[in-house]
């Protein structure tokens, strides 16, 4: 699997980042540091705790790191829970399924860089 493909798979904007950062080996680096970074968990960790606070900081973070690498799909998903945590609103309706979407969202992107990885011998 290419990083094009991979970028595909996960519902990414491959061109609009390699115009940004201008080097594949790059967008390679920052696309496989994905699968070691905390947010996400930490995100999990916090709801099942209650502590939004932490929950909106965490869902900020997945936000900003898919802006940063087009990671649209997720991006997308992050974006609107991060907005239903704002300010440390009280749970919503509908809120469970923003979450459940940011869960599919992500397996799905990281299930595409992990394939990457593979393919790349990562």
């Amino acid at each position: 699997m290419t990083l094009q493909e991979c970028y595909a798979a996960m519902g990414g904007n491959y061109d609009e980042v390699i115009g940004r950062l201008r080097s594949e080996k790059l967008v390679q680096k920052f696309v496989l540091k994905f699968l070691n970074d905390g947010s996400y968990q930490l995100l999990l960790d916090s709801l099942a705790a209650g502590d939004r606070e932490e929950a909106f900081r965490a869902a900020h973070t997945i936000k900003g790191v898919c802006a940063n690498l087009g990671f649209d799909v997720l991006l997308a998903s992050s974006e609107a829970l991060t907005e239903a945590l704002r300010d440390g609103r009280p749970p919503q309706p509908g809120e469970a399924d923003l979450i459940a979407r940011v869960e599919a969202d992500y397996a799905r992107t990281r299930q595409a860089i992990q394939a990457y990885q593979e393919g790349a011998g990562g």
